[in-house]
C-alpha cells in the first residue's frame, strides 16, 4: 500500500511523518480493480433504474438504512443540489437494494476490503499520534464500526456556473475513500482555495472526517470538501464512509491532552447524535464540528 502526501505504509509498518495539508491519495491498496469497476458499474445501474424502482429505496428519515433521492435534506434546505444519491448502512449490519441484480453482493465484498484498508490506515494514524497501533481500533469500538455506502450522480448541467453538486463541507467519521468514473468535480479547500483534485485509476482519495480531528485533539483536521458539476458529462462517485460504532462517545483521546497539559478542544458527544444533527442542519463547511468546539 503506497498512500501519497501523507504517509508511507511497507508491509506493515508505516512511517510516522504527517505532510499533506490535504487527502492522502493510496494505491497499491489491495482492492481489486476489477471490484473497484463492477461496484462502480452498479452504481451507474441504480441509477439508470425507472423511478418506480428507485422509490421502493426512497427512505424517509437520516437514519433509514436505504434513502436514494436528490440533494442532502429535502426537508431543510432552500435549493437543490445538482444530484441524486444512494445512501446505504453496510456495517456492522449490511443493508442494500436488491437492484440491479448482483450489485449487493459486489457492494459487500467492496466494503469489507475497504474496512481491511482503513484499519490499517488507522493503525498508522494511532502510530503517528505517538499511541499503540491499536489504539483508534480499541477507543472506538471500530469491531463494529459504522460504515456508509454512498453513491452520487451528477447528471450535466445546462448553466454550472449556477449550481452546485454539493456544497462545502467536511464528513462525519474517521475516513472517507473516495473513487469516481473518471469525470473530475472534487474540490478541496486549501489555504482558502478551491483546489481540484484528479486521482489517478485504481486508487482511493481518503478525507479525513471530523471525529478524526476530534479524537486527535486537532492534529488531524478534517478535509472541507464540495463538488462541482459540467455541462458535458455525467459524473459518477462513491464514496464509503468508516466511522465509529453508532453508540461510541468520541473525545480527543486523554493521552493527547493530560500528558501534555492541553486542554480538550472537543466536547464528546455519541457518534449517532452528531450524525442526526449533522444530517438535520444545512451543510456548510464545518458547521456541526463547530458546534462542540471547547477552546
Amino acid at each position: 500500500m503506497n498512500i501519497q502526501h501523507f504517509f508511507q505504509l511497507t508491509q506493515k509498518s508505516m512511517s510516522r511523518s504527517l505532510i499533506s495539508p490535504s487527502s492522502p491519495l493510496v494505491t497499491n491498496h489491495g482492492v481489486p480493480e476489477s471490484l473497484m469497476d463492477a461496484v462502480m458499474d452498479g452504481c451507474r445501474g441504480f441509477f439508470y433504474l425507472c423511478e418506480d424502482d428507485k422509490l421502493e429505496f426512497k427512505g424517509d428519515h437520516v437514519m433509514d438504512p436505504i434513502r436514494c433521492g436528490t440533494s442532502f435534506n429535502a426537508s431543510i434546505e432552500k435549493e437543490f443540489y445538482w444530484r441524486d444519491f444512494l445512501k446505504v448502512f453496510v456495517h456492522p449490519q449490511f443493508h442494500f437494494p436488491n437492484k440491479p441484480s448482483g450489485f449487493s453482493n459486489l457492494a459487500l465484498e467492496y466494503c469489507k476490503r475497504i474496512r481491511e484498508v482503513a484499519k490499517d490506515v488507522l493503525e498508522g494514524i494511532s502510530e503517528s499520534l505517538g499511541m499503540e497501533s491499536n489504539y483508534i481500533n480499541k477507543a472506538l469500538n471500530l469491531d463494529s464500526n459504522f460504515q456508509i455506502f454512498i453513491a452520487n450522480l451528477y447528471p450535466p448541467c445546462p448553466q454550472p456556473e449556477l449550481a452546485m453538486g454539493l456544497p462545502p463541507h467536511s464528513d462525519h467519521g474517521l475516513l472517507t475513500f473516495l473513487t469516481q468514473n473518471g469525470i473530475g468535480g472534487l474540490q478541496i479547500q486549501h489555504n482558502g482555495k478551491w483546489v481540484s483534485v484528479n486521482p489517478i485509476p485504481n486508487s482511493f482519495l481518503i478525507n479525513t472526517g471530523d471525529h478524526l480531528e476530534i479524537l486527535s485533539n486537532g492534529k488531524f483536521k478534517s478535509v472541507v470538501h464540495r463538488a462541482i458539476v459540467n455541462r458535458n458529462s455525467t459524473r459518477i462517485s462513491l464514496a464509503i464512509a468508516n466511522g465509529p460504532s453508532l453508540d461510541t462517545v468520541v473525545t480527543p483521546a486523554a493521552e493527547l491532552v493530560d500528558s501534555h497539559n492541553i486542554p480538550p478542544a472537543y466536547i464528546g458527544i455519541k457518534y449517532k447524535e452528531y450524525i442526526q444533527l449533522q444530517q438535520s442542519n444545512n451543510l456548510k463547511d464545518k458547521s456541526v464540528l463547530d458546534r462542540i468546539r471547547s477552546i
